[in-house]
């Protein structure tokens, strides 16, 4: 292997541990942080949609589940975003390194994350009778590189933008509120009504997260919707690229 390649392999993991290490550091519950803030969400929507609305759709609470944890690992990277330059001064001063491997280590123990959260889904999958099955060993790969590519595009997007205008993190957060609403994931796609269905389809995310769902509880693919997300992902991951080669020259001046 590529001397420089092993380099930043080694500084990938270096910083992926550092950020986990500082994350969960005095924190004794650990692991259970990651998987309570999902589950919290889904117990209010559950109670919301499914008991005082009741919305009229069978195994609400997995429904649920299969649409939050996913969005979690989108939310909580694209929602750091904004300040991981910020936050890694020290390192980027001191290391002569590709600085977008910075947002890339926090994509990555993101979907660390995500990655070990999902027997808690599995887990309520059992005890609603839903069964996994052997299409997860192809879904769950194809889906986790999607939602990487375009989450560090989006990621790479607005760390370097926020350098240079610094309340777009103000507006990131505002964003994720948005686009979670505008998601179906509280809520099926069959309930959007048939004139603005076309604009929620429109939303990059929401292939996305059907397909995780449709994967979770249904055993099934829509390659369909896996290729369309995918052009997504790659139409996020160049414009980030873009910006970010156009912006890191300056990144000296204002870091």
């Amino acid at each position: 292997m590529n001397r420089s390649v092993q380099h930043y392999l080694d500084l990938i993991i270096v910083i992926t541990q550092k950020e986990l290490k500082s994350k969960y550091k005095n924190n004794v519950l650990g692991y259970f942080w990651s998987i309570a803030h999902p589950l919290a969400f889904a117990l209010v929507f559950y109670i919301a949609f499914k008991i005082v609305i009741k919305i009229p759709l069978q195994d609400y609470m997995v429904f649920l589940i299969s649409g939050l944890f996913p969005w979690q690992w989108l939310a909580t990277s694209v929602g750091t975003a904004p300040t991981v330059f910020l936050a890694n001064v020290s390192i980027i001063k001191k290391v002569n390194f590709p600085r977008n491997i910075i947002p890339f280590t926090i994509v990555l123990q993101d979907m660390i994350h995500f990655v070990l959260s999902i027997p808690v889904i599995v887990l309520f999958m059992l005890i609603y009778n839903i069964t996994p099955g052997w299409i997860w060993l192809v879904g769950i790969p194809l889906l986790l590189i999607i939602q990487f590519i375009f989450i560090y595009g989006v990621a790479l997007a607005i760390s370097s933008l926020n350098l240079f205008f610094r309340d777009l993190e103000r507006l990131t957060g505002i964003f994720i509120t948005l686009a979670f609403y505008f998601t179906p994931i509280i809520y099926p796609e069959t309930m959007i009504p048939a004139k603005y269905a076309k604009l929620v389809n429109l939303n990059p995310l929401t292939p996305l997260m059907a397909s995780w769902r449709n994967l979770f509880l249904h055993n099934q693919l829509d390659f369909m919707q896996l290729a369309i997300s995918f052009a997504y992902a790659l139409l996020f991951l160049a414009i980030g690229s873009i910006i970010y080669k156009k912006l890191s020259w300056k990144f000296a001046e204002v870091l």
